[in-house]
């Protein structure tokens, strides 16, 4: 197993996101159970657009330099967490081009689902679970969901600590699940 960071994927590019807070709060939360250093990566920094691979992902064959970079980030990871939104009843496209831009990058690493929405977002974990898989990730079995306000989904503004401290210890737990990947 390497000794990289673990990076926790901001799954959606969308205007007027909860993304970013939520995210970060998640890894407030979870820094001090990981045991190794988290990094925040956002989607929106990385420009990988649709299908412009001549080889199949599965090949490793690269031709586009920011499928290059983007396969070096993910070899480096040592794990992942997935922080996600549920956008009618799926995980958004940004976060399903960013994975399938690669193949055995995601391989054999342990990882992590935290999805949300005003259900929590456990369609759209269950559809990643099963992508991850493909992938033969590690996965935590847990997959902590975050139930949100109308008004924070009705506004596209949150008070993370505040909105979203009594779910904090499912947050913590699969953080620990997380770690226990790392251990073995």
């Amino acid at each position: 197993m390497t000794s990289g960071n673990v990076l926790v994927i901001m799954g959606s590019v969308r205007a007027g996101r909860l993304c970013e807070e939520i995210t970060q709060w998640v890894s407030g939360v979870g820094q001090s159970e990981i045991g190794r250093p988290l990094e925040v990566v956002d989607l929106r920094d990385w420009k990988l657009p649709m299908d412009d691979e001549p080889a199949q992902p599965i090949l490793g064959r690269y031709a586009q330099a920011h499928t290059i970079a983007w396969s070096e980030k993910v070899k480096a990871a040592a794990g992942f967490v997935f922080v996600t939104p549920q956008y009618n009843g799926g995980y958004p496209a940004a976060l399903k081009n960013a994975l399938d831009h690669l193949y055995a990058e995601w391989s054999d690493k342990p990882a992590l689902i935290i999805s949300y929405g005003g259900g929590g977002g456990s369609q759209c974990a269950e559809q990643l679970r099963s992508v991850l898989m493909r992938f033969k990730m590690d996965l935590v079995s847990r997959m902590p969901p975050l139930r949100l306000t109308h008004k924070a989904l009705e506004t596209q503004e949150i008070d993370a600590e505040e909105e979203l401290l009594p779910q904090k210890s499912a947050i913590i737990t699969g953080f620990r699940d997380l770690a226990t990947k790392f251990a073995n």
